[in-house]
Order: C-alpha cells, then sequence, then structure tokens
C-alpha cells in the first residue's frame, strides 16, 4: 500500500489530529464528571485537575490542528478549480461531485455544511480547556461549572462527529488525488 503527499495530509487531517479528539472525548466527560469532592481527596482533586487540564489542553490543539490542516492543507486541493475543457473530473473533487445530481448533496450540504460550522469544534473545545483551567479543582464543587464545561465539550464533540462524517463521505463519494 502506498499514498501520496495529498493522501497522507488527509489521513493526518483525519484520521490523525480529529480521531484523537473523537476518541479523547469519552475520556475527558468521563474525568470531568468524576471531579466530584465527594469521590476524591483533595490531593487527589489537585492531580486529577491539572491531568484534566492537560488532558483538555492536548484535545483543543488537536482539534485546532485538524481543522487548520483541513483548511489550508487539504481544502484547496477540493476547491482546485478544473482546466478549461477537462471531461475527467475525478482529480477535481468539488467539481466530480457538483456535476451530477446524484452527489451534488454532499457538496452542497456536507461541505458547505464543515466550511461554515465545524470551526466551531476547536473554539468549544478551547473554551472547555480554558474553563476548566481557570477553576482547576474548584470545579469539584461548582456543579453547574462543571456542567457547562460538560456541555460546550459534549457540542464540540457532536460539530467534530459531524464533520468528520461528512469528511468520510465526501471522501468515499471524491476522493483528492
Amino acid at each position: 500500500m502506498s499514498m501520496d503527499y495529498r493522501e497522507v495530509w488527509t489521513v493526518i487531517h483525519g484520521m490523525i489530529f480529529g480521531l484523537i479528539f473523537l476518541l479523547g472525548f469519552s475520556g475527558a466527560i468521563y474525568a470531568l464528571h468524576s471531579l466530584r469532592q465527594d469521590w476524591q481527596t483533595q490531593q487527589g482533586l489537585e492531580r486529577n485537575s491539572r491531568n484534566i487540564k492537560i488532558y483538555l489542553w492536548v484535545l483543543a490543539v488537536c482539534v485546532w490542528a485538524a481543522v487548520l490542516t483541513g483548511t489550508y492543507i487539504v481544502y484547496p486541493w477540493y476547491r482546485a478549480t478544473p482546466p478549461q475543457g477537462t471531461y475527467d473530473l475525478s482529480a477535481y473533487p468539488r467539481y466530480f461531485l457538483i456535476s451530477s445530481a446524484a452527489t451534488e448533496g454532499w457538496h452542497e450540504f456536507g461541505m458547505e455544511w464543515k466550511e461554515h460550522v465545524a470551526f466551531l469544534a476547536p473554539i468549544a473545545a478551547t473554551v472547555t480547556a480554558y474553563a476548566a483551567s481557570y477553576f482547576g479543582p474548584r470545579l469539584a464543587w461548582r456543579t453547574q461549572e462543571r456542567r457547562a464545561i460538560m456541555i460546550f465539550f459534549i457540542f464540540a464533540f457532536a460539530t467534530a462527529a459531524a464533520a468528520g462524517l461528512f469528511g468520510a463521505l465526501i471522501t468515499k463519494a471524491a476522493p483528492i488525488q
């Protein structure tokens, strides 16, 4: 199996950065949920809140890396304009998708959604990491703040998961070559 330069960047974008964030979500949600004063000692709360902060910042960096590599490396290849008179559009994914009524929806809904909504995932993940850093072990006593942080993080996950699903399905229909 060999992969060309573009395929390697597509894998880095989705299967490395995106997957790390999506898989790390469940651990982060559990860690936030378990940060309770009646479950741990003060020393345990301090250690776990420090670990949670690091974990959330790593996940925020991964989702930012996914969005930035997608926006500035992979996306321009997707949007490449074919030369005048080109009949085989398979090397131009956007134009390949919109050339057929059967695949036009993948671009019109899937990619447009990714373009306009997917950037919210790293913003929500960063807000989550910042809030966890700000409150630290005090989150064990601040139930409402902990729930709000978890809701923000769930929003980041849902947005990233939808973007990943659309990206995988679009790549299946019209791979970047």
